[in-house]
């Protein structure tokens, strides 16, 4: 039998809690990031020129938008 069991081993109640810790870490991390981003991108106003001249397939669509600051 193995007897070296421990209920606060990082495979017990602590690993848990420390797994469990660093998710909602990682969380907050990511959420807040995506809102910072978010803001920024709100506050980044943008036109479309040339409308008809846009392709469905094309590497040059990005030429018509622009920026407005």
């Amino acid at each position: 039998m193995n007897e070296n069991r421990s209920v606060f081993a990082l495979d017990g109640v602590v690993g848990m809690l420390i797994a469990t810790a660093l998710l909602i870490g990682i969380l907050v991390f990511l959420s807040i990031n995506a809102v910072s981003v978010q803001h920024a991108q709100a506050e980044n106003f943008y036109t479309i020129k040339d409308e008809k001249s846009i392709k469905r397939i094309s590497t040059d669509n990005y030429k018509h938008i622009v920026d407005v600051k």
